[in-house]
């Protein structure tokens, strides 16, 4: 199996690719400030999955990572909100949203390695 079978990397992956597409409407003088935060933050959401797995014989390294990777989608959250306060009229809520549920389905995965992975 490989991390790309995974929902939470192919979620993950979809999201940045829209975050990625939206962060470029933002004006001028926020496409490096906030912007380049905001697709920083939802990049390392996926690599940190994926080198997660890359580590994923070591128990305590994949949770490390997914730790990381649930850390970034809380701070990708927290430049959405930003972001929806300062700009609503770019509807970044929804996906301030989105991200929301896949940090649940982060932490629930994490849950899940604690309880049932075998190194």
């Amino acid at each position: 199996m490989s991390y790309e079978k995974l929902d939470i990397y192919n979620i993950a992956f979809e999201l940045f690719i829209e975050i990625h597409t939206l962060s470029l409407k933002l004006p001028n003088y926020e496409l490096y400030e906030l912007g380049s935060q905001l697709r920083r933050s939802a990049d390392s959401v996926i690599t940190n999955i994926a080198e997660g797995y890359g580590r994923n014989n070591y128990k305590g390294d994949f949770i490390r990572f997914l730790t990381y990777s649930q850390a970034s989608c809380d701070e990708t959250i927290c430049h959405l909100s930003k972001i929806s306060r300062l700009y609503p009229e770019l509807n970044f809520k929804e996906k301030t949203e989105q991200y929301k549920l896949l940090g649940g389905k982060i932490n629930n995965f994490i849950k899940y390695v604690q309880l049932n992975w075998r190194t």
